[in-house]
């Protein structure tokens, strides 16, 4: 395990179906193809020694025998193996049946957990020949070793305790209370579960709801193998369908009907955090458990196969992305549709600059007068031309407001930014930061002098990224009365934007809407070359998918460094380099730490997303705190480089 990542697998062994040692065979090669690729943890489905669908053939001693000693045989073909796996067979203990489940390391049997809930229903009648586990632990002799036998009991990792697992079998997930919530509040962050679940119409769907669920009501892994190919089709079909899920996101799952090893990577680090910051979860109080130690050598080198989105804000399926556009502009024009009913005023005041933030936040303001059935003549939207503004902009601003038919006014404050610039000494010729951020607070002055004579609302543009960053004017851009963008990440603003224009039967606004998209992002309070944008915001502060990426870890995860540059560097493979992908996050973090008073007083917002910024709701932090451990790693980092 490294940087938090366990290697996982599911495999489903073409069987016979009470031939043990066959089985055992194909069990003992799906191991060594599993070890072969680092796997950590692989499970395998139900009675997969024996075969799920044996029927009165369990009453048999020689198909119970059989197992016993192909457990036996499988336990010498994998002991030079270091893969931890779990495979499903029946044994005798007490004086009753099981259906149950080993878990082996080594050429060792390190434990083995029983099934709690018998299906005896429709297609399934287990109860006719397997006994329910029952409460409390024991111990099963096993060749010549005597070993745990129950349900409490959790498996964990003497080098990594996070890598720390328990098992379930089949019906267990399918029942209201199932044993893996006792599990997960044990401390177990993985679940293996040993199926042999039968396909029929619309079940895979089922299924996946069903894993994916409870993933993410445990905040952990789980890992659900399917038996396949070999199971008696008498009366049911076996697809093999098994599902590896985290936290609710499926990270991988077979194709039905096609046996494969489903193999990919679970970050334990990140689910225990998790149930860290969410103190509703209810952990301990669980001493019935019995812990179980297991060695899990060190990874010299992590190579991730599960996807790594070099937007984890945006959706990668068009389907589903349109219909979270939709979603996020309805949460942020609901969200300013109270805010104005509340203080019943008159117009919505906002800059309009031809840029994406300022496009986005007068849609939301547009989406907002509608609902309420007002008038879109109700939103005064202005523009402010100054020394670095273009016509491009300008002309897009206006044909923006017209398009959406809404007031506009254009204002232009040369000659004020001027003014200001002799009262207060400052050399036009010299384009310092306050050549820059005097336009910005002219700007913002304007807009809130306008929303004073209007009986209006002045509406703030800036979006997530830029809070992170800090790339806002003090009492400039920063300040409003309602920023509808605030909890929105610059690389999702894009998608917004577009979702709107595609949305749009007037070919007028969309074409606006695309050639705003296509325009650079820029401040644009330096002078332009002609009409040529010289002030590139991505220039100076580095590439917004960058810190859109940072972010999202830093703020959803609480990720170090060296972990967010090593998945950064799979995301962006092939667009950034090394190098690169170090020196912008370290820009990040010294942006994000010394900013941090920018954050302490911003505006009211809405949330939209599990990343957000407000300091009244997600995000607290010192506005004097020390940056020296973040960039103390970082150092390290660059020294490797």
């Amino acid at each position: 395990m490294q940087f938090g990542f366990v290697k996982t697998a599911t495999a489903t062994p073409q069987i016979r179906v009470a031939d043990c040692d066959y089985n055992c065979g194909q069990i003992a090669a799906a191991v060594r193809q599993a070890d072969a690729q680092g796997v950590e943890l692989l499970v395998l489905p139900e009675l997969c020694i024996t075969g799920y669908t044996c029927g009165d053939l369990f009453y048999q001693q020689p198909l119970l025998q059989g197992a016993k000693d192909a457990l036996q045989t499988l336990l010498r073909q994998t002991a030079d193996t270091k893969t931890v796996f779990v495979v499903g067979l029946p044994l005798q203990h007490d004086g009753g049946l099981y259906n149950c489940a080993a878990v082996i390391q080594g050429g060792r049997v390190l434990g083995v957990v029983p099934k709690t809930h018998l299906p005896n229903y429709s297609e399934f009648y287990e109860q006719r020949h397997f006994s329910p586990a029952a409460a409390g632990l024991s111990e099963i002799t096993l060749g010549e070793e005597a070993v745990p036998f129950g349900t409490t009991l959790l498996f964990q990792s003497e080098e990594q305790p996070d890598f720390c697992f328990a098992v379930e079998i089949c019906e267990d997930l399918w029942v209201p209370a199932p044993p893996s919530v006792r599990h997960a509040q044990a401390g177990a962050l993985l679940i293996a579960n040993l199926s042999a679940s039968n396909e029929t119409i619309g079940k895979p769907q089922y299924r996946r709801e069903l894993v994916t669920g409870q993933s993410a009501r445990l905040l952990c892994g789980y890992l659900y193998a399917d038996a396949g190919d070999g199971e008696s089709t008498t009366d049911m079909v076996f697809s093999g369908h098994s599902l590896i899920a985290e936290n609710g996101r499926l990270l991988a799952q077979t194709v039905p009907f096609e046996n494969a090893l489903c193999v990919t990577e679970i970050d334990v680090q990140m689910l225990a955090r998790e149930r860290m910051r969410l103190n509703t979860y209810t952990a301990g109080g669980c001493s019935e458990y019995k812990t179980v130690l297991f060695s899990s050598p060190a990874v010299s080198e992590l190579v991730l196969t599960r996807p790594i989105s070099a937007y984890p804000f945006v959706p990668a399926d068009d389907r589903l992305r349109q219909q979270r556009c939709d979603m996020i502009l309805t949460m942020q024009a609901a969200g300013l549709r109270k805010r104005l009913a509340h203080t019943r005023c008159r117009q919505a005041v906002l800059g309009v600059s031809g840029g994406l933030d300022s496009s986005l936040a007068l849609i939301v303001c547009v989406k907002a007068m509608d609902q309420l059935g007002r008038d879109r003549k109700d939103i005064l939207a202005v523009t402010m031309p100054c020394f670095g503004t273009t016509s491009r902009t300008k002309d897009n601003a206006r044909q923006l407001c017209e398009a959406l038919g809404v007031s506009f006014r254009q204002v232009d404050i040369t000659a004020s930014v001027k003014q200001h610039f002799a009262d207060i000494g400052q050399d036009p010729q010299q384009l310092d930061v306050t050549y820059e951020n005097a336009q910005a607070r002219e700007r913002t002055q304007v807009l809130m002098d306008l929303a004073n004579q209007t009986g209006g609302m002045v509406i703030g543009t800036g979006d997530l990224s830029e809070l992170a960053l800090g790339w806002a004017t003090y009492n400039g851009d920063h300040m409003s009365m309602y920023g509808v963008n605030t909890s929105v990440p610059k690389t999702l603003v894009r998608y917004l934007v577009k979702f709107y224009a595609d949305s749009s039967s007037d070919a007028h606004l969309r074409q606006t809407l695309l050639d705003i998209l296509d325009t650079p992002v820029s401040p644009e309070l330096l002078p332009a070359n002609g009409q040529e944008i010289t002030q590139k915001t991505e220039d100076l502060v580095g590439p917004y998918k960058l810190h859109d990426f940072f972010l999202y870890y830093v703020l959803r995860f609480g990720f170090s460094p060296e972990k967010i540059y090593v998945l950064a560097k799979q995301a962006f493979l092939g667009s950034f380099d090394d190098e690169t992908i170090l020196k912008w996050l370290g820009v990040f973090f010294k942006r994000f730490f010394a900013q941090q008073f920018k954050r302490s007083c911003m505006p009211d917002g809405p949330k939209i997303g599990s990343v957000c910024l407000s300091p009244r709701s997600d995000f607290r932090m010192p506005s004097d705190a020390s940056v020296a451990l973040w960039l103390k790693e970082l150092d390290t980092l660059l020294d490797k480089a």
